[in-house]
């Protein structure tokens, strides 16, 4: 919101400079974002929150001020030149919808001369942002932005039947607002009418049939409150939002309504001459009665760990309007001050002690207080697992992952790409958009976007990984369950003076995860996966011993169709691991590890080069091996695989190392060549496997 600080100086009587000014606002909650010069003067940028309805006028913002500096604030007094006759006489107003209009007010002019306005209602209008229109119309604005009560002014010689009602529009009722726009209503929405048909969207814009031209000369002069809600929902129905629906939006105050009519009537005779009938129509059918409010020292004491004077309570919150009255519990002897309250009309916002404890912590100054821990009712302990996720996230930093946070607001069909056709999504009741309207029910489409979005800005080498949460429909209640994501794409090692690059594959990745899965005992893998994921490049793991079925999680490529159904340029590998089972593994494995010394006798590798039948699987092979039972082999590993050439069609070569070591004694070559036998044997056997001659 735009503030003039001259418009301010004539509420309140301060020597602050506007810099000054911005300063003791901000601190107190009211942000000012910046100072421009106008030609009216000074002109702040205030940034007012959506539950300071009061402060979307300069007179609301001139009350902080006011408050501020402990200045009093100057009453809006208007003087009107009333005719004889009663405004009763002119205009009749019903309200047929008091749900959705609780107070209407309504003033008539007559013989208005409508015309430019003057130079420093044009001026002041400018700086804010306002066109002027003429001289009514400019009246109107410049009073809304001075009180901040929207008005709007008819031309009563258009208003059929001299009549104003205000109801529900009709399923499909039509209407020409001031934009040219026609715009088609719902029974929802509330409009002014009068007798023959819509003339005004309430709260929203008025009607074209009705506008104030240079021809009008009596008018009808509007000043209501609407239900917040109803003008709220209206405004995005229509796709109209303006600067009466801003501030109607943010529940305005209802007796203001009437003060801003008078003030608008004297500006319109100043401007425009003409006279006012008697009187003002008020239709007030949704008056409310004040909440009483208690303030207790005790309370303040506990909340801000310091006082403040009594002095100080009574005139802050005498300035803002609550009028205080001291009442002390158990007389004044005790020290127990209490201070009853009202709430004005126009600070619907402060309904709780603590609100009111709120108004005086930022007026007499939040620096003030002194800045101090609360003392601790609970001691601090660590969360179950949170020795695991710690040895989780150092192990894939150290692998040169970096970890991300995401909201787990999703749109359905990014998370229909990597969802389970069984699995049953969670909708969210009231999403504030259609691409957050659903709990992810896994992390790959946060994963996925955080990639696209990095590569849209030239970050083409990414190891992302992130610990979260996924949602699901299970039975008749949503369950949460914890997941591990990560994503990679671009070069595993880049170019150097020593290195050249190569680019990230599926190997890559799992090598990563088998490092993670040391630390639950070992990951379980098996080929095929998801459709999403490369066919050829895809693989399922499980977490814990050989006899448990199940999937614990997913890994490899992104298919080349998502990829570009994505806009993922690039291959991308992605991985997700369920981490209670994880945490299950960890322990388990935890509990399994012994202390094993380092054998003082020197290892031995022996090489075996096989050829294998497609379809073989590396574990297949080390299954074997352990199965033999030989406690001299401390690990298993493959170093090469060839295809082609004098290998036979439908088969592979695999070069593995096995390295024996014993704890008691140099091994002999007769032990190494017997260990040899048997492990050639069972793989010959078990697999089918054949050594390959040089």
């Amino acid at each position: 919101m735009k503030i003039l600080y001259d418009w301010l100086k004539e509420f309140v009587v301060f020597t602050a400079t506007p810099d000054e000014l911005r300063s003791r606002l901000s601190l107190s909650g009211t942000a000012i974002d910046s100072i421009e010069q106008t030609e009216a003067g000074p002109l702040l940028d205030a940034e007012i929150t959506i539950n300071r309805a009061d402060c979307i006028g300069h007179y609301g913002v001139a009350r902080e001020a006011a408050t501020l500096y402990r200045s009093p604030l100057k009453p809006v007094e208007p003087s009107l030149r009333e005719a004889t006759d009663a405004v009763s006489s002119a205009v009749r107003v019903e309200i047929e919808a008091p749900e959705l209009c609780g107070r209407y007010t309504a003033r008539v002019l007559r013989g208005v001369k409508v015309q430019p306005s003057p130079e420093w209602l044009r001026r002041r209008l400018a700086a804010l942002g306002q066109n002027s229109i003429n001289n009514v119309v400019d009246a109107t604005n410049y009073v809304m932005l001075e009180l901040g009560q929207p008005l709007h002014a008819f031309d009563l010689d258009r208003v059929a039947g001299r009549r104003i009602i205000v109801r529900r529009a009709k399923s499909k009722e039509k209407m020409k607002t001031l934009d040219g726009a026609e715009r088609t209503l719902t029974s929802e929405m509330c409009v002014i009418a009068d007798a023959d048909r819509p003339v005004a969207i309430a709260g929203v814009m008025g009607g074209e049939e009705s506008e104030i031209s240079f021809a009008s000369r009596n008018l009808l002069l509007e000043s209501a409150w609407f239900d917040a809600i109803s003008v709220r929902r209206t405004s995005k129905i229509l796709g109209l939002r303006t600067e009466a629906s801003t501030r109607f939006e943010r529940g305005s105050d209802p007796e203001m309504a009437e003060l801003a009519s008078r003030r608008c009537s004297e500006l319109i005779q100043h401007v425009g001459g003409g006279e006012v009938l008697s009187g003002v129509v008020d239709v007030y059918p949704g008056r409310r009665q004040p909440i009483a409010l208690t303030l207790s020292r005790r309370e303040l004491l506990r909340v801000m760990g310091s006082d403040v004077p009594d002095a100080e309570i009574e005139a802050i919150l005498a300035s803002l309007g609550f009028g205080p009255h001291r009442k002390d519990s158990g007389g004044p002897e005790s020290g127990h001050a209490v201070w009853q309250c009202r709430q004005p009309s126009w600070r619907a916002d402060v309904s709780r002690e603590i609100d009111l404890i709120e108004e005086i912590a930022r007026h007499y100054g939040l620096e003030q207080f002194p800045a101090r821990l609360p003392v601790s009712k609970l001691p601090a302990g660590r969360l179950p697992h949170a020795e695991a996720l710690d040895e989780l996230r150092e192990r894939l930093i150290g692998l040169g992952y970096h970890e991300i946070l995401t909201i787990p607001l999703v749109a359905p069909a990014r998370d229909a790409v990597f969802r389970a056709e069984e699995a049953a999504p969670v909708h969210i009741a009231n999403p504030l958009a259609e691409d957050a309207s659903l709990m992810r029910s896994n992390g790959l489409n946060n994963m996925t976007a955080a990639l696209e979005w990095n590569l849209n800005r030239g970050q083409r080498n990414l190891r992302l990984f992130e610990i979260g949460r996924a949602y699901l429909w299970e039975g008749n209640e949503t369950r949460e369950h914890a997941i591990l994501t990560l994503g990679a794409t671009g070069l595993a090692r880049e170019k150097s003076i020593s290195e050249t690059p190569r680019e990230f594959v599926f190997a890559d990745l799992k090598g990563d995860l088998d490092r993670i899965g040391e630390l639950a005992g070992g990951f379980r893998w098996s080929s095929g996966g998801p459709g999403w994921l490369h066919a050829s490049r895809a693989a399922t793991i499980g977490i814990g011993p050989a006899n448990t079925s199940g999937s614990d999680g997913v890994a490899g490529q992104l298919s080349r169709a998502v990829a570009e159904a994505l806009k993922l340029r690039q291959d991308v590998f992605l991985a997700e691991i369920q981490i209670e089972s994880f945490y299950a593994g960890y322990v388990a494995a935890r509990a399994a590890r012994r202390y094993r010394p380092i054998s003082r006798f020197p290892a031995v590798e022996r090489d075996f080069s096989l050829i294998l039948a497609d379809g073989v699987s590396f574990e297949q092979i080390v299954a074997e091996i352990r199965g033999l039972g030989i406690a001299e082999i401390t690990n298993i590993e493959a170093l090469d695989l060839f295809r082609g050439g004098q290998i036979p069609s439908g088969q592979f070569s695999l070069l593995i190392r096995v390295t024996f070591q014993s704890q008691e004694a140099t091994l002999t070559e007769s032990q190494l060549s017997d260990f040899g036998g048997r492990i050639a044997a069972a793989l010959h056997v078990g697999l089918g496997a054949s050594l390959r001659s040089v």
